[in-house]
Parts: C-alpha cells; sequence; structure tokens
C-alpha cells in the first residue's frame, strides 16, 4: 500500500503537534497511511541570500532525491519563506503526478503584525498540505473556491478554503488513485503568492 511521509525540514525545533494534526487530516482525506519522518537531513543550496527566501523547486529536487525508503510521497513542511522566481513568494510547490510536495508555514501565520488564532492556522497548513499533496495525485485548481484545490493568491482564499476536496475533486482523484501505473514525470505546479 502507498504511504505518505510527512517531513519537517524546518530550522525550528519540530512541530510535533502541527505534524500530528496534518498527519491525521491527510491520511483521512486520501484514505493512505501517513508516518512522521524525523530526520535531521535538510535541502542545502536552496537559500537566494538575495531574496533571503528558499526556493521551493531546489527543496523538491532534493526531496526527489531523499525521499524516505518505503513512501510513495513526501510532503515537507518547513517554517522557512518560500518563492519561485516569477512570485514573490509561494505558500507551496508540488510535482505534479510526482513524489515530492512542500509547504511553508512562513506566510500562514499572518501578515507580520499579528498571529492568527492557532485554530486558524492550523487550518491553513492542513489545507495547504491538502492541496499541495493533491497536485502530487495529479489534481489540477478546482473553480470552487472552497475546496482545497482552489488557487490561494493570500490569505483571504487560503481562508475561504475548506480543508478538504470537493465532490468532483474526491471523484477525480479516486479516478486516479485507480488507474494504473501513474506517470512519473515530475512536473513542477507551483501554488500560490503575490505577483
Amino acid at each position: 500500500m502507498k504511504e505518505i511521509a510527512i517531513w519537517w525540514i524546518g530550522a525550528s525545533g519540530v512541530a510535533v503537534d502541527l505534524l500530528e494534526v496534518v498527519q491525521r487530516r491527510v491520511a483521512g482525506e486520501f484514505g493512505l497511511p501517513v508516518g512522521a519522518h524525523l530526520s535531521a537531513e535538510r535541502p542545502e543550496g536552496s537559500l537566494d541570500p538575495r531574496r533571503r527566501q528558499h526556493s521551493s523547486t531546489k527543496i523538491l529536487h532534493w526531496l526527489a532525491e531523499h525521499r524516505p525508503a518505503g513512501a510513495d510521497r513526501v510532503l515537507a513542511i518547513t517554517d522557512a519563506d518560500l518563492f519561485i522566481p516569477i512570485l514573490t513568494f509561494v505558500f507551496g510547490e508540488a510535482h505534479l503526478k510526482g513524489r515530492a510536495a512542500v509547504v511553508s508555514t512562513a506566510r500562514l501565520a499572518g501578515d507580520g503584525l499579528m498571529l492568527p488564532d492557532p485554530a486558524r492556522f492550523r487550518a491553513r497548513v492542513v489545507t495547504e498540505c491538502v492541496h499541495e499533496l493533491g497536485h502530487t495525485f495529479g489534481l489540477l485548481h478546482c473553480q470552487s473556491t472552497r475546496c482545497a484545490m482552489a488557487r490561494s493568491p493570500g490569505l483571504r482564499e487560503v481562508d475561504a478554503k475548506n480543508e478538504t476536496l470537493c465532490p468532483a475533486c474526491r471523484e477525480r482523484y479516486l479516478e486516479l488513485a485507480t488507474e494504473n501505473g501513474e506517470n512519473d514525470e515530475q512536473e513542477k505546479h507551483p501554488h500560490s503568492g503575490r505577483r
């Protein structure tokens, strides 16, 4: 059976409570076993000193090479601020129909002026984790603003989403999950950020 590994790659200490919430919600949403991968290994060379942000694309390539043994997919969660060259920031990025995804908590905590309540912060992280993992299973952006697969250029859109797939995306996920031979091409699929 396929398994998803959740891996904290942040600079601060492991956010154990947050990882446990993500594990439970992701397992429930995708119907797959989810385990924590606690390793001190961290991606190197992803920091852009000029931007003072980490390249989510470089992290994805590193994750694909360092995927834990026995894990079909790896979802990294970090406190580092992420970017892709064409956007100011991203909440996360995933390989479409691939094996790796990363989500950053840096911008999900708020706009830097105040932190949201802990429940809202956890909901944001869970929603974006479901979103990025959805891309790894082949799901594209959804037109329903309430679906976890909707685009999120900012926190307002993240907060409008549910932590779950809409019925149409759920049906598509089940169709894709039953197809034989997933596509191993790892196309990059950046998600969200200001332009």
